[in-house]
């Protein structure tokens, strides 16, 4: 899953963006309102965490002008202001949730995970398809009741397709939400990392059906058409 911080001091940006990193997110940062907004209008990201004090464009003003183009992302906002009435305005300009400075960073992602969750409709944290099963807290993966082994990457390769199950993914899009935007991706990239995952996740399990099928012309699809 791909996130956008945009974040002006640079040491918690580069803790939070290290600390994502490692919990299997792609993150892009940028450090104003207005290059956040540019980087938010130009790509497509599954969370938006974004300061409520920015140079240039303040975080409230940059979600504003997000929702009123059409974007649906859910944003999270961190505040140094911790009045009623400073939250309740991040809220009125379309700010999903709040999380006050200072901040842990188990609460952070906790956040990031229940905001990933509520537009899927999923309410566990376990996310499934016939006998897969993957944990977004936990970060196993099983098949059949056996646990799975995988890279950071593979693991949000996976969790991208589970979100996605059942619809066609193109490599393009893949790209886009599992590997940072400044990252030196080739579509076969993806090839080379769908096939680390069936080596995992299908080819030990003959008796049971592949659960990643490959679309030719368009891309991949974990389990049958939606």
């Amino acid at each position: 899953m791909k996130i956008l911080l945009v974040e002006d001091e640079h040491k918690i940006a580069s803790a939070v963006k290290r600390g994502l990193e490692i919990d299997s997110f792609a993150v892009d940062v940028e450090y104003d309102g207005d290059a956040g907004l540019a980087a938010a209008l130009g790509d497509s990201y599954d969370l938006i965490i974004l300061d409520r004090m920015l140079p240039g464009k303040e975080g409230v003003d940059v979600c504003r002008e997000l929702r009123a183009a059409g974007h649906h992302e859910p944003i999270l906002l961190l505040t140094a202001k911790d009045q009623v009435k400073d939250r309740v305005e991040g809220l009125n300009a379309g700010a999903d949730d709040y999380l006050s400075k200072p901040f842990a960073y188990e609460e952070l992602l906790a956040r990031v995970r229940a905001l990933l969750r509520r537009p899927q409709d999923v309410q566990s944290t376990v996310l499934a398809h016939e006998d897969l099963s993957l944990d977004t807290t936990t970060y196993e993966v099983r098949r059949a009741g056996q646990l799975i082994q995988l890279s950071r990457r593979e693991f949000a390769l996976l969790e991208y397709l589970l979100r996605n199950q059942g619809r066609i993914v193109s490599k393009d899009t893949i790209i886009g939400h599992v590997w940072n935007f400044d990252a030196d991706i080739l579509p076969n990239t993806v090839e080379v990392y769908v096939g680390y995952l069936r080596n995992k996740i299908d080819k030990p399990y003959p008796d049971s059906p592949a659960l990643i099928n490959t679309v030719r012309g368009y891309g991949y699809r974990l389990g049958n058409a939606a």
